[in-house]
């Protein structure tokens, strides 16, 4: 399970870098702690890596697998759901005209309406702590948080574009499009090159993500597991 490139193990990469502080387990197999996402990573295919990653398998819970190969589950452990997804780069953010509408940088005293807001449109496994993954933005509408985006995986010179969610009601307004730009320009700002998942099937994702910028640069296999 030798990565050739940071991205090829996105996981399992900012653990052991800029993210080493957010890790629960060992140097045989990682997750991300409970409360800030589901993430988890082996540093091998041995017998005693695959042990310790089922070891961080929750009861009652899942474990989130990101990886380049399609994985086995470990011994005592059986597979969820399994997709294949495009994973994308942008070096450079497109040209576009500024948004009609304001964005703001959000924080915890936001927490519980992201909480909430991810919960309703599921842009992904989101917990009470993952807006502390990296610097969120978003829309507000009468004082309420309709929209936003962030920052989630940190690997040494990537960010990963993450928490995209708008609210059913206020949906084809361009938010997404418009937050996304921020985060990435953000990162791009860093110096870093900015990277996102999305389901290979899902075609209008893909051609607004490269309608930004970001170009496909590998398939990538998300693999839910839970003990078997």
């Amino acid at each position: 399970m030798t990565a050739a490139h940071p991205l090829d193990r996105p996981v399992w990469s900012a653990l052991t870098s800029r993210q080493a502080a957010l890790a629960e387990g060992d140097a045989r197999a990682w997750r991300l702690r409970r409360d800030y996402g589901v993430f988890g990573a082996a540093a091998d295919g041995s017998g005693e890596s695959q042990a310790a990653l089922a070891r961080l398998v929750p009861e009652g819970g899942e474990l989130w697998l990101v990886e380049r190969d399609a994985v086995t589950p470990p011994p005592g452990t059986a597979i969820v759901r399994q997709a294949l997804c495009h994973q994308m780069v942008a070096a450079a953010l497109t040209p576009a005209a500024p948004p009609a509408f304001h964005i703001a940088p959000l924080g915890e005293a936001d927490a519980a309406e992201m909480f909430a807001l991810a919960r309703l449109t599921e842009p992904g496994p989101y917990e009470a702590r993952t807006h502390r993954l990296g610097d969120f933005v978003g829309v507000k509408r009468d004082g309420r948080l309709v929209a936003m985006a962030g920052e989630r995986m940190r690997p040494d010179g990537f960010t990963e574009v993450s928490g995209v969610c708008t609210h059913p009601e206020h949906r084809g307004q361009g938010y997404a499009g418009a937050l996304m730009r921020v985060v990435t320009a953000a990162i791009l700002a860093r110096g870093e090159t900015a990277f996102l998942h999305s389901y290979a099937s899902n075609a209008g994702a893909i051609a607004l993500y490269e309608a930004l910028g970001f170009r496909y640069r590998a398939e990538i296999w998300a693999t839910v597991i839970a003990r078997g």
